[in-house]
């Protein structure tokens, strides 16, 4: 089962590291990641989604993360309410009469074409992962070329 994790840390050199190194040393694949400084330059937020089988793997992360001495706070998203997000730019084909149809879509999901040539359209859509996977079974019909995504995005409400 796949569990989201935050992480407030130190804003310094090698931490990243660190924190991915734990997880690797005791064979744990992160499944998405996302870093980014806070209103606070010095300290930065990470959501980190991990795939665990059980609470007491899960516990045993977060124990090891809290020991980190650059890790300032660890909260586990699955027992508590919180929003997440993803970012997707994903390149299509396209021509000029597809783009009513793309509108249509986009009025249903959070997204833009954000640039176009005569072929090619890249768009950009924000949605949880369930919208996503929708967003992206829609976008397939036109050909999908290229996509590229962010991690999850996660806050407490």
């Amino acid at each position: 089962m796949k569990h989201t994790i935050s992480v407030l840390v130190e804003n310094k050199f090698g931490v990243l590291a660190r924190v991915a190194g734990l997880f690797s040393a005791r064979g744990y694949n992160i499944a998405s990641l996302a870093v980014s400084e806070t209103l606070d330059p010095e300290i930065s937020y990470m959501t980190i989604v991990v795939e665990a089988k059980d609470e007491k793997i899960l516990e045993q992360i977060t124990k090891q993360l809290n020991k980190l001495i650059d890790v300032i706070t660890v909260t586990d998203f699955t027992k508590k309410e919180y929003l997440d997000r993803e970012l997707i730019l994903a390149k299509i084909n396209y021509t000029p009469k597809d783009k009513p149809k793309l509108e249509a879509i986009f009025n249903k999901f959070v997204g833009k074409i954000i640039h176009h040539k005569a072929d090619t359209a890249i768009v950009e859509a924000v949605g949880d992962q369930h919208q996503i996977s929708e967003l992206l079974e829609e976008l397939n019909k036109f050909g999908l070329k290229e996509l590229v995504r962010t991690g999850k995005l996660a806050i407490s409400n």
